[in-house]
């Protein structure tokens, strides 16, 4: 429901407005449609042009669309991924005031194949723990995980509530495990048709393959397998402006 505006603060009415949308965006309020400018002008006791206003701020923040002839709708939020730190994607959901849970497709022992031995420096056919998870983002799947972790290392990971949270998280409490480093590779794909199904990615939408080697100092202790979809995914990059060179003529 709408909050009353403050008609004798400073801020002005389509700010207060914004403040007060992106409340209920975040709340889920708009999930089957967003409202038209007539019902938030009612709703808020404001002219036309007020409401509109704020509509369109929100449109500049990419979380609301305008159509012709449609109205406005809601956008998905789109999660970003830093690339110079260790990235959590349970954190950023929750960070972004998104619901977050994962359904468990496997939680077992299996031996390792060849692949996975020479990434976790273990034999071929020695045992290790496989989880494999859809991970959900405000109801909707938004990546799938296959991870691989040597089994005298992370067997008690079978015995936690994989449902929710980050994966080190439960390594760090359930194994007393902590990831201190390791590497990412990531690329876009586009995805075979049963990936799609399993994202329920938009058409001709792309998705990014992640492969990441985790390690606890020295020793690998996880190889994992995302796939993450292209629409409600980016990364971003940060740098210190006394790193970067530039020719003389542009100092």
């Amino acid at each position: 429901m709408a909050t009353a505006l403050d008609r004798s603060s400073p801020l002005p009415l389509w700010a207060q407005i914004v403040d007060d949308l992106r409340r209920r965006l975040l709340s889920g309020e708009f999930e089957e449609r967003f409202a038209t400018d007539e019902e938030l002008t009612r709703e808020y006791e404001v002219s036309r042009q007020t409401a509109r206003e704020a509509v369109r701020r929100l449109t500049a923040d990419g979380l609301v669309v305008r159509q012709r002839g449609r109205g406005s709708s809601v956008t998905q939020p789109v999660l970003e991924q830093p690339l110079h730190s260790l990235y959590s994607l349970a954190s950023t959901v929750r960070a972004s005031g998104i619901e977050e849970r994962s359904e468990v497709l496997a939680a077992e022992r299996r031996p390792a194949s060849a692949e996975v031995a020479a990434q976790l420096l273990v034999s071929a056919g020695a045992e290790v723990v496989f989880v494999e998870r859809l991970r959900i983002a405000g109801g909707e799947p938004i990546a799938w995980d296959r991870s691989w972790l040597p089994a005298h290392r992370a067997r008690a990971l079978l015995g936690a509530d994989l449902s929710s949270g980050g994966l080190y998280d439960l390594l760090a409490s359930h194994c007393s495990l902590r990831i201190t480093g390791g590497w990412e590779r990531i690329r876009p794909v586009i995805p075979e048709v049963t990936e799609r199904k399993l994202l329920r990615l938009p058409p001709k939408t792309a998705a990014f393959s992640i492969e990441r080697l985790a390690r606890a100092g020295e020793d690998p202790v996880e190889w994992r397998k995302s796939l993450i979809r292209g629409d409600r995914y980016s990364l971003t990059a940060q740098w210190p402006v006394a790193t970067l060179h530039q020719p003389d003529g542009l100092r």
